[in-house]
């Protein structure tokens, strides 16, 4: 707060949607987009909270939900916000001391694993077999691409240990599996059959990014344009596993993976759109797409896979 502007008398009208909660006052680390607010620093917020409604600290209420950023501005208040680079991070606790898992749910977390699990699956395919033969190179450069794009955050801010180390896995084991793919094991790689055109997919999701997001500046667009790019990345694979007519069977349970990670994130934006009013169009959406793109897959995987038999798609 500036010392040379007082608070506007249009605080206390700003506190009549006021939600009294101290447990759960959490700041939303988001994008700027109306009619959501911007955030204040806490001391600042404190003081608003103060001065509006005359409780002490302990009891200052949560701000939420009401258009009040010209009433900030007007008031010399820095309204400040960071861009949500992650969208099942998007709330963190304003007190640094509160447990992490107040902002997890079984949903998000087995989610979280799942994805993990299929990136273990893959590269311990890679390196025990030696080879790389059935595994798309151009899906994992795509999901490189993903990862590079959505964590750039990871240069700018720090929301957790468990939220950084986790971005780190991805990026790293992403960029290791094309490393292996185009490197190591290059021989391995059966390229005649990864045709797919990526560019068909990289050019409309970019210019789709700049059209459609929440908020028009570089990491906000290049958010946008991970989440778009993930809900398509794995067509690569299925279109070579179309064409060669077949799957190895640890190749299918790392798909199976990476669908189950996308159908528990279904039920993680269901979750968090009852118990804490969040609501994101563009990742629900791209979520939706991307899980559709699995489904003939779950169908065959069940079928086939867990009864003994190979996976093969229709050519």
């Amino acid at each position: 707060m500036r010392s040379d502007r007082s608070v506007p008398s249009v605080l206390p009208s700003l506190c009549e949607t006021v939600c009294h909660s101290e447990s759960t006052a959490y700041s939303h680390i988001g994008r700027v987009q109306s009619p959501r607010p911007h955030e204040l620093h806490f001391p600042a917020f404190i003081a608003v909270s103060q001065l509006a409604t005359s409780r002490p600290p302990a009891t200052s209420p949560l701000i939420r939900h009401i258009s009040w950023r010209n009433a900030l501005e007007e008031s010399g208040i820095e309204p400040v916000h960071s861009y949500r680079t992650h969208p099942e991070l998007s709330f963190t606790p304003l007190n640094t001391s509160q447990s992490e898992k107040d902002i997890m749910n079984v949903f998000r977390l087995t989610g979280d694993l799942s994805h993990l699990a299929a990136i273990i699956i893959l590269l311990l395919k890679i390196w025990k077999s030696r080879s790389c033969a059935g595994i798309s190179g151009k899906s994992q450069i795509l999901f490189a691409l993903v990862f590079t794009t959505r964590y750039l955050d990871l240069l700018t801010s720090f929301i957790s240990l468990y939220n950084t180390s986790m971005k780190i896995i991805y990026v790293g084991c992403a960029y290791a599996t094309v490393y292996l793919i185009y490197a190591k094991f290059r021989a391995t790689y059966d390229g005649n059959h990864d045709t797919f055109r990526v560019e068909f997919l990289v050019v409309p999701v970019g210019g789709l990014a700049f059209l459609v997001n929440h908020d028009f500046s570089p990491l906000e667009i290049l958010w946008t344009f991970s989440i778009y790019l993930e809900s398509v990345a794995i067509l690569p694979q299925l279109f070579m596993i179309s064409k060669t007519g077949e799957a190895e069977t640890i190749t299918t349970h790392y798909l199976f993976c990476l669908g189950v990670y996308r159908a528990l994130y279904l039920f993680n934006w269901i979750w968090r759109f009852y118990f804490e009013g969040f609501f994101d169009m563009i990742a629900i959406v791209a979520g939706v797409v991307q899980t559709i793109l699995y489904c003939d897959f779950f169908y065959l995987y069940i079928t086939k896979v867990l009864k003994g038999k190979k996976l093969s798609l229709p050519a």
